[in-house]
Order: structure tokens, then C-alpha cells, then sequence
């Protein structure tokens, strides 16, 4: 008993203990994290309290928080934040420990209830950012460099994978995402595609130069090395500090523009201190729905007034196409006590081209930066290597790093999503039912298809008809890069169940270098001549012709045998040489002046000519996007200019004709923001020599309701014939322009402009126009064409009113001096 009693503090103490641990296991404890549902970003400083209750935080510079409770007090924890919906998450009474990832849906950034202050201090705010910005822009340094990791995801959203599967072509690909990627859940989204690259960039202020060393490159299935430069950053630098920031393929207001206060409202709606630092959270909204501006916010260093995180956002009025949710994210980082620089790049893309709910895609780019060199002689050394003023260069083997060498060299590391994706790649790229489901959407969208070595079609030709040939069906055969990678042979087969002629089309080209590009080209064609084609534009040769014809226009025939061969030769400056040898003979079929008005030397053949020519451009760094063989300019910063010499010789293969032709042309396609985007076409030319009508210059004519960008919409093919012309084509798309006030429509208001001066000789004029025939010549006078219209019409269809101002009198019946034009185009 003693003895119990002199223990008894120490059981005591015990005891103490012991219910001390007791009740610290029944605490309460819920933690998590905050971000936007769409970027997945995380949000600092979001309110966090449990609700009809005293208790709550704001979530930490991350977007983490936690409680540690006694217990609940109430069942439900309510999160809000300036720009989003309330989110309310239920509290299970019998869990003790809850960790979760709480998503916040967009809201709007109302402003409540309007307090007349005498000061605005977010519009003071402003006002100090846009005073700083010389002092925080990187682009202020002499040079800079840095590692860059770009990373883009492509996903699949609103797949209904029960409807998926019932559909037999699918079921098989089906089946592979189900055996890869779980989906039992209801995925929102399906991850399916992923790229990655490593690269090093350069960057030099006076003068301006760029240079870019691709180091390292997944992109999981797809060998492409023009897409292997546009993953680097060279194209894909976005800069808040400029007035202007790329959204697609238009131009939208930064908030931090030098007039952003035309443009937008902006409030200061909290200040928070951070690692001793104090930011101010300014907060942005468009003064007027519909425009090209954002809404969103930005968290501002106090002293420097610098840029430290900035979230932009489209609005639900903004007139940008097929795209339902937009987020830009852009975050800068110290690197020493004054200096902020970039560190972080997030563009997330949600594109719905079916409409809202319908299956679309969401696009994901991260971009992050590091080793951030500024003003050190490194740089200028590296960019004195530079054969050009911007140079990317993909290093051998960039493609090829394993698996091992990402794990290292990634800046952050791939979540459990993405890298499913990679694996599920892997598996459908070598799954012969994917394979075949995408050759059979290929030729459905392109017109081609690849069986073995050899590709058939477009099958867009394969049947038409004309009032000549009557039902025309044509064949196509060609080889493929597995045929060759240098090789490449075409040819087709067309017949005619009217004028029973077989016609064809026989092509080779061989291509030893890609880089600068050097090519060699050979044809031989005997066929209908359909006039010039343009890319994107509706031809005559094509069953979607058949439906667009303009009535009661006489269509003219004229078949040619022509053989042609090329050498075509570049340089790494973008000056590029074609030299070509043409030999032309000409039949016209009807209603055109027939081959036996012309007369020939002995020896020779009329409307046959023999012609060597040299066609010079430059084209400044200008991109490209290629294949195996063939490549789409992707244009040009600078205009692109062109200078074409010919000289035709008589007496060679029964060529009938001597002749100079010189011409020349500047083009350019400019952004005006905010006042759109303008293209103009400025040309001329001149040809010395009596020739028959189609070796003169035929003015480009259109005989179709489809507008046709490149030709005069309101003249006839074979119209106008000049020896010597001019001309200027303008478009201006403004934007929205007039249909600001209908933003729901988001129509888009647009103008142009094509004029010609043209002119012919006397004896062009004697030699060609003989009886019967339907050619004009302009003798100086000015053809114009002015037009205006509206597009982005169910965001696809665009409609043109033309009216043919000049000549003031129409010289020919049937001649129009107004006409409506239809034609589809897809752009943002």
C-alpha cells in the first residue's frame, strides 16, 4: 500500500497520457488542394471555411490546406474564390481523416455590389505595371538563354464508350483503350496522345537573333521533323508584357496593354504577403462583351510591380471559334533579388468543333524553364553559329532517347495519366485493327490511300461530268515513302463517255535533299486544261464543281499535251531558284478560236511553243509543314516576293513561237490588332512577242458560285487577255466589326479589293481577235472589283457580295455587275 501510494504520481502521469493519446486519435483532420477544374492549376489563397460556422483559412500560396479538429463543425467545408462557382464538399460524420483534390468550375468575376470610391486602386495598379513593364519585360536584356521542356497532351472528351463500342467499325479500338486505360468510372476525357521535347534556346536583343538546339524529342509514334521543330519554343513564345497575345490564330488584348483601360475594369481585391514579399491580386474584366480581350487575374509584386502569376481566360462572349474554354497561365520566378523571370508556360485548349456536350478535344501545353543565363557571352557565342538570324536544329537521334534518359532530363515528372497514355500508344500504334482504322480515316478526310508501297486517289476526282466529255471517270496510282524515300512516281488514267478520249498525266520527281530543298521534276500530260489550281480552292475537275456552275456562261474547252521538266534548287536564306523547260501544244475544243485560224512556218505546228524559264523567290524565314516529299508553306513573317523570266524559242520540237515573258509579284499576309488582319497580292508583268491568246495573260476568271480567292469573281474565264498588266488584291478581315452589337451570332465583317490595268498590242490584237471570237482587252482602262460580306456564319459558311465597279459599262451581254458568292472556311 506504501508503495502505491509513492507511485502514485507516476500512475497518474500515466494515466494522463494514456487518455491524452486516446483523444488525440479521435481528432478530426481533412487536408487538400485547390485548382481549377479546367487548367488544373493550383489556386492560392481561395477561401476555405466549414460552413453556417466560425472556423476557416485560406488555402496557401499552393492551394494546400488543412484543419485539425476536435471535432466537425459542421458537415459541409465551402471553398470560394473571386472567378469561380462556390464548391461545397460534404463531410462523412464517421471519417475521421479526409485528404482530397477539391476542382473548382469557372464562375464569373462579378464585381457586386458598385462602391463610389474617389480612387480606383486597381486602375492605379495598372498604371504602375504598365510604367514598369520596360523594367520587368524579358526582352529588355542584351541576350538570354535557357532549357526549355515542352510537353503537349491531347485528349478525347465526351466519349460515350457504351455508344463507342456498339458501333462495329469502332468496337475494335474500343476494346484496345478499354484494355489500357480504365473507363469504368465515366471518364470526363480520354488521354490520347502526348508529346514531349528537350531543347536549348538562344536569344540575342541587337540585332535580333534566335537560335534553337532540339536536344531530345517523343512523339510516340509520329517521325516528322517539321512537327519536331514546331514542338520547340521558337514559334510558341508568349509574352504578357506585349500588347498583343496570340490566341489560335488571332490577336487578343493583354490586360497589361499600354491602353488595356479602354479595354478593360480592374479591381484589387486582396494582398497577401509571401516569403516576406508582399502581391497585390488585381483582378480584369472586358469592358464590352464580344471583343478580343480576357477576363481573369494576375498576382503583382509590390515593389517591382512585376508580374508574378497570370491567369487569362476566354469569356463566354469572345468570338473565337469551336473553342469552349480557354486558359493561359503564365508564372515568373526570382532568379535573383530584383530580376523575374519566366518560369512556367500552361495553354489548355478545350475545342468542341460539334458543339457543346459533343465528343471534341482538349489540348494541354506545358512549357517550364530553366538554367536561366542573362547578358553573358555564352549566349553570343552560340548564336555566332547561326547561318541565318533564326536557326532551329534538331540534333541526330533526338527522336530516339530512351526511356531512362526522360526520366533524368524531364523538368517535372509525368503523372499517372500521362504516362497511360504513352503506354496506351505504344499498343494501339502496333495494333493492325488501329492501323487500318486510320488509313480508312485518312483517305475519307485526304482523298488518298496507302495500300503497300503505293497510294490511290484523291477520290474526289475519280467521277464528274461536262458538257464536253460528258461523264468523266479518272484513276490515280502512285508510290509512297516505302516505295522510296528519294522516288516518287504518279500518274492517271481519265476517260471521257462523251468525246470517248482516254487522257492522263504521268509524273516524277526525285528529291536528294530536303534541307535546303533541292528537287528534280518530270511530266507529261495530255488532258483538259482546268486553268490554274489553287490550294483550298473548288476546281472545275471535281464532283463538288458539278452543283456551283454559274449559268448561262458558255464553258470553253482546251486540251493540252504538255511535257515539262524542273530542277529547283533553295538556300538556308529562303531564296530559292526554279529552272524550267516547257513544251505546249494546244487544241481548243469549243468556244474558243479553233486551231485553224492560226497558221505555222513549214516545219511547224501552230499553237505549239517551246519555252525555258526561271522563276526567282525569296521568302525569308519561312516555315513549312512537310511529309516525306511534299511540304505546305506555313508562311512567312516578311512579304514574299517572286520574279518570273521566260524566253520561248521557236523551231524546237515544231515550236512555232519567240517570246520574252517577264513578271513579278509581292505578297503578304499581316495581324493589325485590333483591327484584324490584312493580305495583299501586288503583280505585274509584261510579254514581248506576237503569240495566239493562250500564251498571252489570260486575267483569272471564275465560272463558279464558290468565291475563288485568287481570281476575279465577277469576270469569266478567257475574258480579259493583256500583254502587258497590273494588278493589287486586298482582303481585310476586321473581326467582328459592325456585328459587335450580335455577339451571339459571332459573325465577322470583312472587305476586298482586286483591281487590274491591263493592256495589248496591235498586232497581239489583230492576231487573236478574229471572227467569233469572246475576248476583251482593257486598253488601259481599270477593272475593279470591290466586295464585302459576312463569315464565320454556323462558324464555317462565309457569303461575299461582289459588285464589278469598273469598267463604268459592261462590254459584254450577259456580263453582271453584282453577284453573291458562297464558300466554306474553317479557321478560329
Amino acid at each position: 500500500m506504501q508503495t502505491l501510494r509513492q507511485n502514485k504520481p507516476i500512475l497518474l502521469l500515466f494515466a494522463f497520457l494514456l487518455l491524452g493519446d486516446w483523444a488525440a486519435g479521435q481528432k478530426k483532420r481533412i487536408s487538400g488542394t485547390v485548382k481549377d477544374s479546367h487548367s488544373e492549376e493550383r489556386i492560392p489563397f481561395a477561401s476555405v471555411h466549414f460552413k453556417n460556422a466560425t472556423i476557416g483559412k485560406l488555402t496557401d500560396s499552393v492551394g494546400t490546406f488543412s484543419f485539425y479538429l476536435n471535432s466537425w463543425p459542421s458537415d459541409t467545408l465551402e471553398i470560394t474564390c473571386v472567378g469561380y462557382q462556390p464548391f461545397y464538399f460534404v463531410i462523412s460524420p464517421s471519417k475521421d481523416s479526409i485528404l482530397t483534390d477539391i476542382k473548382m468550375e469557372r464562375g464569373t468575376f462579378n464585381e457586386g455590389v458598385r462602391v463610389r470610391v474617389k480612387v480606383n486602386k486597381g486602375l492605379l495598379l495598372w498604371r504602375k505595371i504598365v510604367k514598369n513593364k520596360p523594367d520587368n519585360d524579358r526582352y529588355r536584356f542584351a541576350n538570354f538563354s535557357y532549357e526549355l521542356y515542352n510537353k503537349l497532351e491531347l485528349d478525347l472528351k465526351n466519349i460515350n464508350f457504351e455508344k463507342f463500342g456498339r458501333f462495329k467499325p469502332l468496337k475494335p479500338i474500343s476494346d484496345l483503350i478499354n484494355q489500357n486505360i480504365d473507363t469504368s468510372e465515366g471518364l470526363k476525357y480520354l488521354p490520347s496522345y502526348l508529346t514531349e521535347a528537350l531543347s536549348d534556346y538562344y536569344y540575342q536583343k541587337n540585332p535580333k537573333k534566335r537560335r534553337e538546339i532540339i536536344k531530345a524529342a517523343n512523339t510516340n509514334g509520329i517521325k516528322n521533323e517539321s512537327m519536331v521543330k514546331l514542338l520547340g519554343g521558337m514559334d510558341q513564345v508568349v509574352n504578357v508584357y506585349n500588347n498583343f497575345i496570340p490566341v489560335m490564330d488571332k490577336q487578343f488584348v493583354s490586360p497589361i496593354s499600354d491602353n488595356g483601360d479602354y479595354y478593360y475594369n480592374y479591381r484589387v481585391v486582396d494582398t497577401q504577403l509571401v516569403n516576406r514579399k508582399r502581391f497585390y491580386h488585381l483582378v480584369f474584366t472586358p469592358k464590352r462583351k464580344g471583343g478580343d480581350t480576357f477576363e481573369g487575374d494576375c498576382w503583382v509584386h509590390d515593389s517591382t510591380f512585376a508580374i508574378q502569376k497570370m491567369n487569362l481566360r476566354l469569356g463566354k462572349e469572345a468570338n473565337v471559334n469551336f473553342v469552349e474554354n480557354l486558359s493561359l497561365i503564365q508564372e515568373y520566378n526570382l532568379i535573383n533579388d530584383t530580376t523575374w523571370f519566366l518560369s512556367k508556360d500552361k495553354f489548355v485548349a478545350d475545342l468542341s468543333p460539334l458543339g457543346k456536350d459533343k465528343p471534341g478535344f482538349i489540348g494541354r501545353k506545358t512549357t517550364t524553364y530553366k538554367n536561366v543565363i542573362i547578358n553573358d557571352t555564352s549566349v553570343i557565342h552560340e548564336l555566332d553559329k547561326n547561318k541565318i538570324l533564326e536557326e532551329v536544329i534538331t540534333l541526330p537521334g533526338a527522336d530516339e532517347k530512351n526511356k531512362e534518359f526522360w526520366a533524368g532530363s524531364r523538368h517535372e515528372e509525368l503523372t499517372k495519366t500521362e504516362a497511360s497514355i504513352i503506354r496506351m500508344i505504344d499498343t494501339l500504334m502496333n495494333a493492325p485493327v488501329f492501323q487500318r482504322f486510320t488509313r480508312t480515316a485518312n483517305f475519307i478526310g485526304s482523298g488518298y490511300l496507302n495500300i503497300g508501297n503505293y497510294q490511290i486517289g484523291p477520290w474526289f476526282n475519280w467521277i464528274t461530268s461536262n458538257s464536253w466529255e460528258g461523264f468523266r471517270m479518272r484513276f490515280d496510282l502512285g508510290t509512297n515513302k516505302k516505295f522510296d524515300k528519294r522516288w516518287w512516281w504518279h500518274g492517271y488514267l481519265a476517260y471521257g463517255f462523251g468525246d470517248r478520249k482516254l487522257k492522263g498525266k504521268a509524273e516524277l520527281f526525285y528529291l536528294p535533299k530536303k534541307h535546303p530543298r533541292l528537287f528534280l521534276y518530270g511530266s507529261y500530260t495530255n488532258d483538259i486544261d482546268w486553268g490554274q489550281n489553287y490550294y483550298g480552292e473548288v476546281t472545275q475537275d471535281n464532283v463538288f464543281a458539278l452543283a456551283v456552275r454559274k449559268t448561262n456562261v458558255p464553258v470553253k474547252f482546251l486540251k493540252v499535251n504538255e511535257k515539262r521538266f524542273e530542277f529547283f534548287n533553295e538556300t538556308r536564306s529562303g531564296f530559292s531558284t526554279l529552272v524550267a523547260a516547257t513544251h505546249k501544244s494546244y487544241l481548243p475544243l469549243r468556244n474558243l478560236i479553233p486551231k485553224d485560224s492560226f497558221t505555222a512556218v513549214s516545219g511547224r505546228e501552230p499553237l505549239t511553243s517551246f519555252e525555258v524559264s526561271v522563276r526567282l523567290r525569296f521568302a525569308y524565314l519561312e516555315k513549312f509543314l512537310e511529309n516525306q516529299f511534299f511540304r505546305t508553306s506555313l508562311g512567312s513573317p516578311y512579304p514574299i516576293t517572286e520574279l518570273y523570266i521566260s524566253r520561248g524559242v521557236s523551231g524546237f520540237f515544231k515550236s512555232n513561237y519567240d517570246y520574252t515573258k517577264i513578271s513579278g509579284s509581292v505578297s503578304d499576309y499581316m495581324k493589325i490588332p485590333p483591327f484584324g488582319s490584312i493580305s495583299y497580292y501586288i503583280y505585274g508583268g509584261q510579254t514581248f512577242g506576237t503569240l495566239p491568246y493562250m500564251l498571252l495573260d489570260i486575267a483569272p476568271g471564275n465560272e463558279l458560285y464558290y468565291y475563288n480567292k485568287y481570281a476575279f469573281n465577277m469576270m469569266n474565264r478567257w475574258e480579259f487577255v493583256h500583254d502587258k498588266y497590273a494588278g493589287v488584291n486586298i482582303e481585310h478581315n476586321i473581326g467582328n466589326g459592325i456585328f459587335r452589337m450580335l455577339p451571339k451570332l459571332r459573325w465577322r465583317q470583312f472587305w476586298t479589293a482586286k483591281t487590274l490595268w491591263g493592256s495589248l498590242s496591235e498586232k497581239n490584237r489583230a492576231f487573236n481577235f478574229k471572227q467569233g471570237h469572246s475576248f476583251q482587252t482593257l486598253n488601259g482602262r481599270t477593272y475593279l472589283e470591290l466586295g464585302t460580306g459576312v463569315d464565320n456564319i454556323f462558324k464555317v459558311f462565309r457569303v461575299d457580295f461582289i459588285w464589278r465597279v469598273l469598267p463604268a459599262t459592261i462590254d459584254k451581254q450577259g456580263d453582271k455587275a453584282f453577284g453573291i458568292f458562297g464558300s466554306f472556311r474553317l479557321a478560329f
